[in-house]
């Protein structure tokens, strides 16, 4: 299979395996598991039978025995695995008791069983990328009060616009993954729930206990109880799709900020290194960003996922017709590839080579064109705004023709000399004094970390 070449290029091996076929059988037979216990509880099975099933679910976890691939094959003849499994189920609980194997998948349907398993998967997967992503903040955090003050160019358009400083770019990679974050949290605390409705969400078959069993159900899962059964209510997988898709697009962010600013030609930051890291096949001298190549394109894909899931909410009447089907691989592959791009930022931010001296040397290759509005605002006050604007467009049109520093052309001319001393000219060219409240937001920024995360 091509995931066997290409998918550990893109996600750690933790991840892979949380999301796996293994990984998802392991969650059904948990759920099948609950749904036993549960309905011991409630009394429509003995206690022993509970124990029978439950033994076997728990025993395929240390030994293995239900094999994924063999179960996908049999299940192409149901369009989805727990038919097979459940089959295979009983009859390895008929090995303990003739009489337990009876009660195996009371009163559940296939759908039952694979949707709580989805909610057990991405329970695990998010438990993984919370953990990448309090590693992403937690050095975004260190890196914005490393480099509160340190000078370098912002760029609008991808142009040099004004001075700021590295802190605060940063801080805005840290505010924007604690709002991820907080969303990730959110899904998983509320939004991930037991499903147990049966063939058509009534429970009918369970009689006056189906309410008790789903109670159980969901309690012996630490899942949430929902108040109807949701099999075609498909904003619980939405949502988890939508958070997902959030952080990949704050991971994406940070993502290509460090790739443009490790160009050869700027060179401001540079992932941390390691063995063969970033290397070319045919050029040596190369030190590609590589990483951030990585995860960024975890970041196109997750994002494609996550419109698949949206698309699948419209489904037919109490039971889909291909929607549902359409969306185990896709969360998988979303959760997967978000855990991907997540452990991969991390391991930038937690060792990026920041470069201050670079970053002051771009900050200077405009020769003062960069601080022309602040020039403007300071000389706006004696020469009026519009007069202001013109004289101070006009050195710096005049620094670029003959390649001179905005500085010079400001002496030479007249008019700015005759309002504003030496003095007062280097004052307004000092990027240090033009970064407004440049400090407060990083300051800000790394309040709300501490609030959010070490509080």
């Amino acid at each position: 299979m091509s995931q066997e070449l290409f998918r550990p290029i893109f996600v750690p091996d933790e991840l892979r395996d949380a999301v796996s076929g293994r990984a998802w059988l392991q969650a059904m037979l948990d759920a099948e598991r609950a749904l036993a216990v549960a309905e011991a509880r409630a009394g429509l099975i003995s206690q022993e039978a509970a124990e029978a099933i439950a033994s076997r679910c728990d025993a395929s976890r240390e030994a293995g025995l239900f094999d994924p691939e063999e179960i996908g094959h049999k299940a192409r003849a149901t369009g989805n695995p727990v038919p097979p499994l459940s089959r295979a189920l009983t009859e390895a609980v008929a090995e303990i008791s003739e009489d337990a194997a009876r009660y195996v998948h009371k009163g559940a349907t296939s759908q039952d069983i694979t949707d709580t398993a989805a909610m057990l998967v991405c329970r695990r997967a998010l438990n993984l990328i919370l953990a990448e992503l309090d590693g992403i903040v937690a050095a975004c955090a260190r890196l914005a009060e490393s480099y509160r003050d340190t000078l370098m160019p912002a760029r609008t358009l991808l142009q040099q616009a004004l001075p700021t400083t590295f802190g605060l770019k940063v801080a805005g990679w840290l505010v924007s993954a604690l709002e991820a974050r907080r969303g990730l949290l959110e899904v998983r605390a509320s939004r991930l729930a037991a499903q147990l409705g049966g063939a058509a969400g009534t429970l009918a078959s369970l009689g006056d206990s189906g309410v008790t069993v789903l109670g159980e159900f969901a309690r012996e899962l630490d899942l949430a109880e929902p108040a109807v059964p949701w099999h075609t209510d498909r904003t619980r997988i939405s949502e988890v799709g939508g958070a997902l898709s959030l952080v990949a697009g704050v991971l994406g962010k940070i993502s290509y900020d460090v790739i443009l600013m490790a160009q050869t030609e700027v060179g401001e930051v540079a992932e941390p290194a390691g063995e063969g890291r970033g290397g070319s096949s045919t050029l040596p001298h190369k030190r590609n960003p590589i990483l951030c190549v990585t995860a960024a394109a975890n970041v196109r894909r997750v994002q494609e996922l996550s419109r698949t899931l949206q698309g699948s909410m419209v489904q037919e009447h109490e039971r889909a017709a291909s929607a549902w089907h359409s969306e185990w691989e896709v969360l998988s592959d979303a959760l997967a590839l978000t855990g991907g791009a997540a452990a991969t930022i991390h391991e930038v931010t937690e060792g990026l080579e920041v470069y201050p001296e670079r970053m002051r040397e771009n900050l200077d290759a405009t020769r003062g064109l960069l601080l022309a509005e602040n020039v403007t605002t300071v000389a706006a006050k004696r020469l009026g705004r519009l007069k202001a604007h013109d004289v101070v467009e006009a050195a710096c049109h005049r620094a670029l023709d003959e390649g001179e520093t905005l500085r010079e052309e400001l002496l030479k001319d007249p008019e700015i000399s005759e309002v504003l001393s030496t003095e007062e000219i280097d004052a307004a060219l000092d990027p240090a004094r033009y970064l407004g409240s440049t400090g407060t937001f990083v300051d800000r920024a790394l309040e709300l970390y501490r609030r959010e995360v070490l509080a």
